[in-house]
């Protein structure tokens, strides 16, 4: 039997993906089991905590959340447009007669045109993914900044975390997606890369996802005396508005104000 370099398509790109989607769904299962354990479960926890913190301040001052939720939303559609973007790039790359130049001869690999449309096709699926992905993470974002900002309403703290969470899901499939497309796109240059990049991938994603960082139970901070503090700052006040008071009380020893 003659060895030929289109098999190393049939070997190692499958390989490379098993390896990438078994990661996945072995860090699915921990976040499903032992969310502890991983750093999506980490971030959630503190998500949910920060929206119950958030609720039990009056609505007309959550702006901070706010601008925090906004933050998402714009990353999100930034990501949302490079995918698009890409992937009319691609698509228009597939219609043309230009891809001659991953057919040569330094490409160690099948260069057939079925193939090299499968490999463009595959890398068009993995950015749309994404681009949807970002979508719903920027409609899950903007529904829990609408219920955040509702006003005198006893909104459940589990509807807001729900929305806020959902939103992070959605963020992370649309990572792991553009993830996938990286190593589709090594394809283009040969199953090698792309089999070398998958088994990287994976080291360096399991070192990220990986959480060593106990759960905190967050709790709120000792109540401060908050009268005495405000009639400091009235006292305060009053001696910026009235100066003269100030004055005539320095030979006294003490300060009387108003």
């Amino acid at each position: 039997m003659i060895w030929r370099k289109e098999y190393l398509d049939v070997i190692l790109v499958p390989i490379g993906l098993l390896i990438m989607s078994g990661y996945h769904l072995f860090l699915l299962y921990r976040c499903l089991k032992l969310p502890q354990t991983t750093v999506i479960g980490y971030e959630n926890h503190c998500r949910k905590v920060w929206v119950e913190r958030m609720l039990q301040i009056e609505a007309k001052e959550r702006g901070m959340s706010l601008t925090v939720i906004s933050t998402t939303i714009s990353a999100a559609t930034f990501l949302a447009s490079t995918s698009l973007a890409l992937s009319s790039f691609i698509g228009a790359w597939i219609g043309s007669s230009l891809n001659s130049v991953f057919t040569a001869n330094f490409i160690y690999g099948d260069t057939s045109p079925s193939m090299i449309s499968v490999k463009y096709i595959s890398l068009l699926s993995c950015f749309l993914v994404a681009f949807e992905s970002f979508l719903q993470c920027m409609r899950s974002s903007a529904h829990a900044i609408f219920l955040m900002s509702m006003p005198n309403s006893d909104i459940p703290v589990a509807y807001v975390q729900k929305a806020v969470i959902r939103g992070s899901i959605f963020w992370s499939v649309g990572l792991r997606a553009i993830y996938f497309a990286t190593n589709l796109l090594l394809w283009i240059f040969g199953p090698i890369p792309m089999f070398v990049c998958s088994v990287t991938t994976v080291v360096i994603l399991h070192n990220l996802d990986t959480n060593s960082t106990p759960l905190h139970h967050f709790q709120p901070k000792k109540n401060l005396d908050l009268r005495k503090m405000g009639d400091s700052a009235a006292d305060a006040m009053r001696g910026v508005e009235h100066p003269e008071n100030v004055q005539e009380a320095k030979g006294t020893g003490s300060v009387s104000i108003g």
